[in-house]
C-alpha cells in the first residue's frame, strides 16, 4: 500500500495561536502514524506563492492522513489555526514505486 503526504505551505499570523495549533497537531498526526519529513527549514520558492514555513508529514496510507485530519484531535487543533495563519495543505498519496 501506497504512503500518502501532507504538504502545508504557511504564513503564521498569530505565533501564539498557532503554538497551540502545532502542539495539538503534533499529537493528532503521530496517533496516526504520521512522522513530519520536514517543519520549517530552508527552501527555495521556485513557482508559485511564497510561504515561509512549508511542513510535509508521511502517513503510512492516503486513507490514514485523510482520517487524521478529520479527527476530532486535528479538528480541535485546527480551530488554533484558524484567524492565525494563512495555510494551504495537500494530501497526495505517494506513487509506491
Amino acid at each position: 500500500m501506497a504512503g500518502a503526504l501532507w504538504i502545508a505551505h504557511v504564513e503564521v499570523t498569530d505565533a501564539e495561536a498557532y503554538g497551540r495549533y502545532a502542539a495539538i497537531a503534533t499529537e493528532a498526526i503521530a496517533a496516526h502514524g504520521g512522522v513530519f519529513l520536514a517543519r520549517g527549514g530552508r527552501h527555495r520558492q521556485m513557482e508559485g506563492r511564497d510561504r515561509p514555513r512549508n511542513v510535509v508529514a508521511r502517513f503510512p496510507s492516503f486513507e490514514a492522513a485523510v482520517a487524521c485530519y478529520e479527527s476530532p484531535r486535528y479538528q480541535e487543533a485546527l480551530s488554533h489555526a484558524r484567524g492565525a495563519a494563512e495555510r494551504d495543505l495537500v494530501i497526495v498519496e505517494e506513487t509506491g514505486d
